[in-house]
């Protein structure tokens, strides 16, 4: 659609209106800011092809200061310099083992975790490879502004432990970097794959930094 705003403008109105709600404390105020947020919910629902009762809902959750969400990926090699990848539930397709940082765990703990939870190997983390800003990256539109780090993690256990069933993953295995199976594009691109394997497999590599 033409004149159609860009995702960064409809953040920059979410941030707005939701910076207005949490310090303003003129009813007249309170009232536009929330119908800000709300009009602003429903152009995001156009731009992400959500349902915009989802994203207004979504939105109407959110408090205090907007700032990025942060999204941690494990960087996990073998022997032979293949990378771990986890088959996603939700979209069939493959990923660096990771999800949204939880409150209360650093990244490196949170890193560590998702390996175990979604392939069932040990792990120890080692260093942080790369932060990206998802929207310096030609992921498929998202609802919000995300941080993303890569951390490197060696295994402690065996590497062709079988995996664990759970609720997020359907299958983990290892692979060639230059023959990645499909990507779950929302999560990983396959520069962003190349790049950080890249890293891992440098010991005196800088941590890469949008």
């Amino acid at each position: 659609m033409a004149g159609m705003p860009t995702l960064a403008q409809l953040r920059a109105l979410q941030a707005i209106a939701q910076e207005g709600l949490t310090y303003t404390r003129d009813p007249f105020d309170l009232t536009r800011f929330a119908r800000l947020r709300d009009l602003t919910a429903e152009l995001l629902a156009e731009q992400t092809g959500q349902a915009p009762a989802t994203v207004t809902g979504l939105l109407r959750v959110e408090e205090g200061y907007l700032t990025p969400k942060v999204d941690v990926r494990a960087v996990v090699l073998n022997a032979a310099s293949e990378v771990l990848l986890t088959r996603e539930r939700s979209d069939g397709a493959w990923s660096l083992p990771g999800g949204w940082a939880d409150p209360g765990e650093s990244p490196t703990q949170i890193a560590v975790r998702e390996v175990r939870e979604e392939t069932g190997r040990a792990v120890r983390a080692t260093r942080l490879l790369a932060v990206m800003d998802k929207a310096q990256h030609p992921h498929p539109p998202d609802l919000w502004a995300v941080y993303k780090l890569f951390v490197q993690c060696d295994l402690t256990g065996a590497e062709g432990a079988a995996h664990t069933e759970n609720l997020e993953t359907l299958a983990s295995a290892f692979f060639p970097v230059d023959a990645l199976p499909p990507l779950s594009l929302p999560r990983n691109l396959p520069e962003q794959v190349r790049r950080v394997v890249a890293l891992a497999r440098d010991p005196h590599s800088a941590v890469h930094c949008d």
